[in-house]
């Protein structure tokens, strides 16, 4: 009796365990299967597949990060009906590891496949091996920050013992960019952050770095009085707050010759620095200054800049052009020879010593001004790439220069502050060395008494004519003010514009 009921238990325990593999099974399949939910492929670039088994229609998504678009991964299909399906993953060379996520969507099931290329894993650099390593490949550096360009998109340099390299872009805490300022970070912190190389030019640059660890100074700049000085000097303050072993404060070189120390007084973590500035001769000038701490261990570091406001240099458009780029102030003088954008204020202005580009003067179109105008413009000496430019210009002076012709001058009062802008050709050169000549028009002609670039001075107005080429039955463009002379109607203070050859 015991067997036979033991055989028909034990076989319907077996039924048992049947019914259920047997319902697992018909589960998965009517699901979704992969034959691998891990695909690995190479560093030096390669592909691998697998088999997709979908009883329905399918689709791959890429779970993409803020970080990385996974434009590395190419994928042989992104969709595919009921079956089985092979796809193929396909990444290039890389000098990093790097995964990525992939979700594979069938009906309400979702497959997950990880992508593993190498092992995503970054050593720590020196800033040296970041400048003699390849580009795209990630570095994790720490340093100090010495500087920053832009507290919006998080452009800043990085400096330890062995260099230094630009970091260009910043991620904040939720990995999104243009958020520079939520970090915290200041001048004197050290910092670790982790982002691929790119050299832009001769630039050493880590792009869009994630930061990893920010240690704060031990010295700070909280404040500073008369950040601008005026042309006479003075004193500029600073209140700084330090924790470490005492205050150090460096002046560069360029600039001792100006600022000095005047005291410093400490009490507990605060100090107040005075520096003097003396009287100053020349264009606008500036300097960084940077105090320093210690704990014994390391050195921490705090920058605060200091402007001081110069005489206006006058200058020609030559020496403009040969100075170096800084915040001087120039004054030019000069006709506009060109106009690149009225909306935009961008011009040529042209003097007897040369020609320069002038970058967005402000207000050009509804001033009025036009090609053969004079102006008076004020602004720094700038550059773009090979482009010498006065940037940040100003207006002081314009005089309107009217277009016209020889007969209308010819009935116009005399006046030495209205300019004309004349068009005719030279039917006679009466003085070389001093520019006089005959401009015609038609049947009508006036004398040129004495033509030369403008603002030209001494020896600089002599042989002009010569120098320029111009020959009788050339066309000139020039620009004068009428005036008679013993009863003959002259141009006076010719300047020249431009002029074409006789054929």
């Amino acid at each position: 009796m015991k067997i036979r009921y033991f055989i028909p238990i034990l076989l319907g325990v077996l039924g048992l365990f049947s019914s259920c593999s047997q319902d697992n099974s018909i589960t998965l399949l009517d699901g979704l299967q992969v034959s691998s939910s891990y695909v690995s492929i190479p560093m030096d670039g390669g592909s691998n597949s697998i088999t997709i088994n979908s009883k329905s229609d399918w689709t791959i998504e890429k779970v993409v990060s803020k970080k990385d678009s996974l434009k590395w991964l190419t994928v042989s299909t992104a969709t595919g009906s009921a079956g089985e399906t092979e796809v193929t993953f396909q990444a290039p060379k890389t000098l990093d590891g790097r995964n990525a996520e992939l979700l594979i969507h069938s009906g309400d099931k979702v497959q997950h496949v990880n992508i593993i290329q190498g092992l995503a894993t970054v050593s720590p650099a020196t800033c040296a091996e970041v400048i003699a390593g390849p580009d795209s490949k990630t570095y994790s550096v720490t340093g100090v920050c010495t500087s920053i360009s832009s507290d919006v998109y998080g452009n800043w340099y990085l400096a330890d013992k062995t260099g230094s390299i630009y970091i260009y872009g910043t991620l904040d805490a939720k990995g999104d960019k243009q958020n520079f300022k939520s970090l915290g970070i200041e001048v004197g912190d050290e910092v670790t952050v982790q982002g691929p190389k790119k050299t832009y030019g001769t630039t050493v640059e880590l792009v869009d770095v994630t930061v990893i660890n920010i240690n704060k100074s031990l010295i700070k700049v909280d404040s500073v009085k008369n950040a601008t000085l005026p042309v006479e000097g003075g004193n500029f303050t600073t209140y700084v707050t330090c924790k470490g072993q005492g205050v150090s404060v460096n002046i560069p070189d360029d600039a001792k010759s100006w600022l000095s120390i005047s005291s410093i007084q400490t009490v507990g973590t605060q100090s107040v620095v005075i520096f003097k500035a003396l009287n100053n001769n020349g264009g606008d000038r500036n300097t960084t200054l940077t105090f320093t701490t210690t704990d014994g261990k390391k050195q921490y570091t705090s920058q605060t800049a200091v402007k001081q406001l110069g005489a206006i240099v006058t200058s020609t458009v030559a020496n403009f052009n040969a100075a170096p780029i800084s915040t001087t102030q120039y004054r030019l003088t000069g006709v506009i020879s060109s106009v690149a954008s009225d909306v935009s204020g961008n011009f040529n202005l042209k003097d007897f010593s040369g020609e320069t580009y002038i970058y967005k003067l402000p207000d050009f179109k509804t001033k009025g001004l036009k090609v053969g105008d004079i102006v008076t413009v004020v602004g720094t000496r700038g550059a773009y790439k090979t482009t010498i430019e006065m940037l940040t210009p100003t207006l002081e002076k314009v005089t309107p220069v009217i277009p016209t012709t020889i007969a209308d001058v010819l009935t116009r009062p005399d006046d030495n502050n209205v300019y004309y802008m004349l068009t005719g050709t030279i039917s006679q050169i009466t003085n070389a060395t001093y520019g006089n000549l005959y401009l015609q028009s038609g049947d009508q002609s006036i004398l040129v008494y004495g033509l030369y670039g403008y603002g030209a001075t001494g020896a600089d107005q002599k042989n002009f004519v010569t120098n320029t080429g111009l020959k009788v039955g050339d066309t000139l463009t020039l620009l004068g003010t009428k005036t008679t002379y013993n009863g003959t109607i002259e141009l006076k203070n010719g300047t020249y514009f431009s002029h074409v050859s006789a054929q």
